[in-house]
């Protein structure tokens, strides 16, 4: 291993609250381009780039379709990947500055889709696909360390928190500041200011990591194999059913907040960062109840079925508000329930992963996150579906200088009635989710059992 990787604690000893909060750092560095690209990239080259709404919609569809048959490969090849920095490091030490590369480059399109839309979505697909490539890479590479460093549902939930917080800053800097940068000092310098504090975050982060070099030994499964033994898998099956109606959910919030506020609630550029800040700085700070009151009383199947009722009630006040401080009381009441989404997620799979272990013997933490990209990643393609969909209906036309007053309805429902709808099929999902009381106990034993060295 190289020098600036952590060894890893002994079997049984926690580890460092250094190793936690530098693993929770690096996720700025995931958060910030995410965020930027689920919150304003259809805005920017549907509203601002002016490409047709129908091919803007195709276009985010074809994206989510690449992105999701591009996260399990690249999960796969992380699980058999072999190096002296590991199998997951790699992808964040030597993917990150090419990746906030290509991100950076989503916000120069040279192209407006009013005289030149072909050549406007030929761009789009070429950096856009780039982007999501490497930063898939970086992404499997993150994540799959969380069930390998952290081992008990305590220690998980703990670095959870941080983690988030750390999200919560990300979500504001990603999700809330595009607008009132991009009004400022435009969409290019925007970009290139996101890349270098999101590479920087990733980057400052490393030297907390670290992986288990029993996990180094195990013999690699095949492909087919891997993937059945995934997909036959009833606790992710059902877990990631559930992710991927979140991810509907929130990402209707997001690629819906501009033209909501923008239409509907009739404000500017200001008052959408506003809004969105409020969103996230509420979620941040329900964290710490959500796992004290929560998480702490209840198993983590329990506290994300509750989770999601909270979320999908909360979006049902945005379809109500009237002006701006009627949008941030919704969008706020919107965050709690968000809150115990962003806590849960990462530890309920990491529980799938802990389960799959002890039934093959093998630590699959990359194809796991890489399959649930795959099938939580079609959630934007139905995003962007019922948004091509929907608009046109109401009248909203990207080619026109003025929208209709109908559009006002239309994002209004658009951002609350969807949202509803997936949460609820989410609890019902979870209704099925068989990974909780004596079974999970007894994932817990067994794994324990096969970590606690033996005697001499």
């Amino acid at each position: 291993m190289a020098t600036f990787i952590q060894p890893e604690p002994a079997a049984g000893v926690p580890t460092t609250n250094r190793q936690r909060w530098l693993y929770s750092l690096a996720n700025l560095g995931n958060v910030i381009p995410y965020q930027a690209v689920g919150a304003i990239l259809l805005f920017y080259y549907a509203d601002v780039k002016h490409l047709p709404v129908k091919w803007a919609a195709l276009a985010m569809t074809l994206f989510a379709i690449f992105n999701a048959f591009n996260d399990p490969i690249l999960g796969y090849i992380s699980d058999r990947t072999r190096t002296r920095w590991g199998r997951r490091i790699p992808y964040m030490l030597f993917g990150t500055l090419p990746s906030m590369i290509a991100f950076a480059l989503i916000w120069m399109a040279p192209f407006d889709g009013v005289t030149e839309p072909t050549k406007l979505a030929i761009y789009f697909y070429v950096v856009v696909f780039l982007w999501e490539v490497l930063a898939t890479a970086v992404c499997t590479g993150y994540y799959a360390l969380l069930p390998e460093m952290f081992m008990d549902y305590r220690e998980r939930t703990d670095v959870s928190v941080r983690m988030n917080v750390v999200q919560t800053v990300g979500l504001l800097i990603g999700a809330a500041l595009p607008a009132v940068l991009a009004a400022a000092i435009g969409y290019p310098l925007m970009g290139v200011i996101f890349a270098v504090v999101a590479g920087a975050a990733m980057y400052i982060g490393l030297p907390g990591m670290f992986e288990r070099q029993g996990h180094m030994k195990e013999a690699a499964i095949p492909l087919g194999k891997a993937l059945k033994e995934t997909l036959i898998n009833r606790s992710f099956v059902t877990v990631v059913i559930a992710q991927t109606l979140r991810f509907f959910g929130t990402g209707i919030l997001t690629t819906g907040m501009m033209f909501y506020m923008k239409y509907s609630v009739k404000a500017d550029a200001g008052m959408t960062s506003i809004c969105l800040a409020a969103t996230f700085i509420v979620a941040g700070l329900s964290l710490w109840p959500w796992r004290h009151f929560v998480a702490n009383k209840c198993e983590a199947r329990t506290t994300t079925m509750i989770a999601y009722a909270v979320t999908g009630l909360a979006s049902i006040t945005l379809a109500f508000a009237r002006g701006t401080v009627q949008a941030i009381i919704a969008a706020s009441l919107v965050g709690v329930g968000l809150a115990g989404l962003i806590l849960m997620g990462d530890v309920i799979m990491a529980d799938v992963v802990d389960e799959d272990d002890v039934r093959t013997g093998q630590r699959r933490a990359g194809m796991f996150f890489g399959m649930t990209g795959l099938i939580t990643t079609l959630s934007s393609a139905l995003v962007a579906q019922v948004f091509g969909w929907l608009m046109p209906k109401y009248g909203y036309d990207t080619a026109l200088a003025v929208q209709p007053d109908t559009v006002d309805l239309g994002f209004r429902i658009f951002m609350s009635v969807p949202t509803l709808i997936g949460c609820g099929l989410a609890v019902l999902a979870l209704a099925f989710y068989p990974l909780y009381g004596e079974r999970l106990k007894e994932v817990k034993r067994k794994l324990a059992e096969r970590q606690t060295p033996k005697p001499e």
